[in-house]
């Protein structure tokens, strides 16, 4: 059979398989032969015993004769060191599989168009003038928070994808395979987190996705720095954190959409309050039960523009799920978990498409 092996250890880990619990379940398979089907020996594994493997993984044939392979530099987790391997196999599996579905509906799609000039910190800017071009080209008043973030991102040229994820991952930067820029998300995360983490996430797009970045250069940091300075413009909240008090961090995350940890941080990193009192402040959060998760909640506006080109496959050029999940060589289940979703019409279908089956 003509099958690639990486995109059967693709499917393998996205279906949460070791080699070994594979070779458990497949008759005539053993963890030795797939390791070496898998690192390229092609002939340990037999066309019966590989029609077998590709069943039981409810994957079509095509899509193993596929190819998956995309860098996945700009991914961010929380203490990483001790998320265990497992699960950062399958984080990164389903964020190939988030690329490789844009990549399929963007063969009928006209996406908002991406017209971004992107910056390089080495030539003098710094991620603060960088948010504040973000800013303008957004058209986002330079002293206003940003209330439909999803929304403003989308329509410039950024897809966002939200997935169900393990607690330790943020979110992820990258570029599909077509070159399409993505920001993918926690959707179990509070709002004012997947906040902040769309605006990490844009740093890294705008300030790290076309360069080679020096060895010396923290792109967490700057991504963090871009962040801080796009939700909470230093211009417009500086006046508001002189002398800042505990009392007043509810009415501004109210105000501004963002944490009252970030806020705090905010206060702090401009100067308009020291580092005992900072440290006060997190002591006082942490004895309240506020660092983990806040009590005042804030509204986010859902992205869109994947589920609205999805629905366009299915009401103007007349897709079934099946038909969908022909043309794009992936599972109904997978086409359910990334896909089902709708809203606000900003994209369209390219003249006189209907891609063949």
């Amino acid at each position: 059979m003509n099958i690639r092996p990486n995109q059967l250890t693709f499917a393998r880990e996205f279906r949460r398989y070791s080699q070994s619990d594979l070779a458990t379940q497949i008759k005539g398979l053993s963890q030795s032969n797939l390791s070496k089907f898998e690192k390229g020996f092609e002939t340990y594994i037999s066309d019966e015993v590989l029609q077998r493997i590709i069943k039981f993984l409810n994957f079509p044939v095509e899509f193993f004769q596929k190819k998956i392979n995309l860098d996945l530099e700009n991914v961010d987790y929380r203490k990483k060191s001790v998320i265990t391997k497992k699960t950062q196999r399958e984080i990164d599996s389903n964020i190939k599989m988030i690329a490789f579905i844009i990549d399929n509906l963007s063969e009928s799609i006209d996406w908002p168009e991406f017209n971004y000039e992107l910056k390089d910190l080495d030539d003098g800017f710094s991620p603060e003038k960088i948010a504040n071009y973000a800013r303008r080209v957004m058209k986002i008043p330079p002293d206003e928070p940003i209330h439909d973030i999803n929304t403003v991102v989308e329509k410039s040229g950024i897809l966002i994808a939200e997935m169900d994820a393990d607690e330790k991952f943020d979110g992820a930067a990258i570029l599909t395979t077509n070159g399409l820029p993505v920001i993918v998300t926690n959707a179990n995360f509070d709002n004012d987190r997947k906040r902040f983490t769309i605006a990490h996430e844009l740093g890294h797009v705008l300030m790290h996705s076309a360069f080679l970045i020096s060895s010396f250069r923290d792109k967490e940091l700057e991504a963090n720095r871009f962040a801080s300075e796009f939700l909470m413009p230093a211009k417009a909240i500086k006046g508001s954190l002189y002398n800042l008090k505990l009392s007043e961090l509810a009415s501004l995350k109210r105000y501004w959409l963002t944490s009252m940890a970030s806020i705090m941080r905010r206060a702090k990193d401009l100067g308009c309050i020291d580092d005992d009192r900072y440290k006060y402040f997190c002591i006082e959060m942490s004895r309240r039960g506020e660092r983990k998760r806040e009590s005042v909640r804030v509204t986010i506006d859902k992205p869109n523009l994947i589920s609205m080109a999805y629905e366009l496959h299915k009401s103007q050029l007349m897709y079934s799920k099946e038909e969908i999940s022909k043309a794009f060589s992936i599972p109904l289940d997978v086409q359910e978990k990334f896909l089902e979703k709708r809203k606000d019409n900003i994209i369209r279908l390219k003249n006189n498409v209907r891609s063949n089956i």
